[in-house]
């Protein structure tokens, strides 16, 4: 499958249903950057009137992950990944349209090019920002990847 936006968001659809119905969407992705949003509505709040914070974690985890996918894909390796952990920070209520923005590949590249030249499985971080429409910071999620060859 060629990683698209439309393709993404078809694949959240069948393997990720309750990012699709909370609203998740990539809207861009290149191999520089990837754009995922996600509307505040009633599906998604919390008891605050905001949205909760496992749907920006969603979101924010879609705009890394998509990224790493779409270079191993370019790699043409066969290589595994996954979330090793993640921290978060929260610094404003998430209403409207909340876009999280993942754009740091060179710990992507780096660690692949490694991961291939060694054998060994590497582990790096990439940090998602959300911001409201006024271009407001709202979270800031990192994420740990690890990675290795199959």
């Amino acid at each position: 499958m060629k990683l698209t936006a439309t393709n993404l968001n078809r694949f959240l659809f069948f393997k990720l249903p309750s990012a699709f119905i909370c609203g998740v969407r990539v809207n861009e992705i290149t191999l520089e950057k990837c754009v995922v949003s996600v509307k505040h509505r009633w599906i998604n709040q919390n008891p605050f009137q905001s949205m909760y914070f496992a749907v920006q974690a969603m979101a924010a985890e879609l705009s890394t992950g998509a990224l790493v996918m779409l270079h191993i894909q370019n790699s043409n390796r066969n290589i595994a990944m996954l979330v090793a952990s993640n921290k978060s920070k929260f610094t404003k209520k998430a209403t409207g349209r909340i876009t999280f923005i993942c754009q740091n590949v060179n710990p992507i590249k780096k660690a692949i090019q490694n991961t291939i030249e060694t054998g060994e499985g590497q582990t790096f971080w990439l940090q998602s920002v959300g911001t409201n429409e006024n271009g407001e910071t709202v979270s800031e999620m990192d994420f740990e990847w690890t990675i290795k060859l199959k």
